[in-house]
């Protein structure tokens, strides 16, 4: 009699034992449950659950979370003077959340040097873009590296990153991309008389054509010129502003074959969608649009491969 209780007691507990891991295994952690049970997560969770999203992340996605350590929130409280994130208003805490959140499992392997869209929005609720670097290990917006990744859920995928990804705008994605470097310095000359970096980082909103290096190195070879210091302000003040349509968030979706678009500078150019999008300007040159919907919190930046003339 004893031994059939003491048999039965261990199956009992075998089963209790078996029943646990069968339900560990069939029910994995969703990519909130991940965030919870990581301590040094714990202000990110805190966040997540001042705007509500946790129960959005334990859906079904799947979805790719960027997630910034304690330091990195802590750092984030620093640079906006706040002692909490009670100091952070819902709504701007609940969209830089959301600015980490990608739709789909995106494992690390899958990301490649160049855009992605994240979960918050911009004007006309257009999905806000994230710059990625693959150059060495992950980076995104020329800020955040990935520290720890592929972190699996259920329900997607985590990589753990060192910073917090504020809401770029139009000047943060010209900065946040190497092959722009010469068009920043073109908008910071001293000698031009018009602060663009405040301009660009006002309102708007405002649409974008954002010539590569390879383009502005093309134009001083077409100019005869050694450097942009060779271009008198007055005219690339006039070019600069060529590139720019303030006033609207024109999307790609929104070019039409043969439109003409007047820009910030006054003159206009020409939209060619034939055998790919191009941009004939007031000189008859052609530039093709080789990147599209770079999205931000005042606008859209779309890349091109040659500088505009106007």
């Amino acid at each position: 009699m004893k031994n059939l209780m003491y048999f039965l007691l261990f199956a009992l507990s075998a089963g209790v034992l078996f029943t646990s891991c069968k339900d560990d295994d069939e029910n994995p952690p969703s990519v909130a449950d991940l965030a919870v049970s990581n301590a040094n997560l714990s202000i990110l969770v805190d966040a997540l659950q001042r705007a509500d999203l946790i129960t959005t992340l334990n859906g079904d996605g799947p979805f790719t979370v960027l997630a910034p350590t304690n330091d990195a929130f802590t750092a984030l409280l620093n640079t906006l003077g706040a002692t909490s994130l009670n100091d952070i208003p819902v709504d701007q805490l609940r969209a830089i959340l959301l600015n980490h959140v990608i739709s789909g499992s995106v494992r690390s392997g899958d990301l490649a040097t160049g855009y992605v869209t994240t979960l918050a929005t911009g004007p006309n609720n257009s999905p806000i873009s994230l710059y990625v670097e693959k150059t060495s290990g992950v980076k995104f917006n020329n800020t955040a590296t990935v520290t720890t990744a592929d972190v699996i859920g259920s329900n997607g995928v985590v990589h753990i990153i060192d910073k917090v990804l504020t809401i770029p705008n139009v000047v943060n994605h010209a900065l946040n991309n190497p092959d722009f470097s010469i068009l920043v310095t073109a908008l910071t000359r001293p000698d031009l008389g018009v602060d663009y970096v405040s301009i660009l980082s006002g309102t708007g909103p405002f649409t974008v054509f954002a010539p590569t290096n390879a383009a502005f190195v093309a134009l001083l070879q077409e100019l005869g010129a050694s450097s942009l210091n060779d271009i008198p302000a007055a005219t690339l003040n006039a070019v600069l502003q060529y590139h720019v349509v303030s006033g609207a968030n024109v999307r790609s979706s929104q070019l039409t074959n043969g439109q003409q678009v007047t820009t910030f500078q006054g003159g206009k150019f020409t939209v060619n969608l034939t055998n790919g999008a191009k941009i004939t300007d007031a000189k008859n040159r052609v530039s093709n649009i080789i990147a599209v919907d770079v999205q931000g919190s005042n606008g859209v930046v779309h890349a091109i491969d040659k500088v505009i003339l106007p």
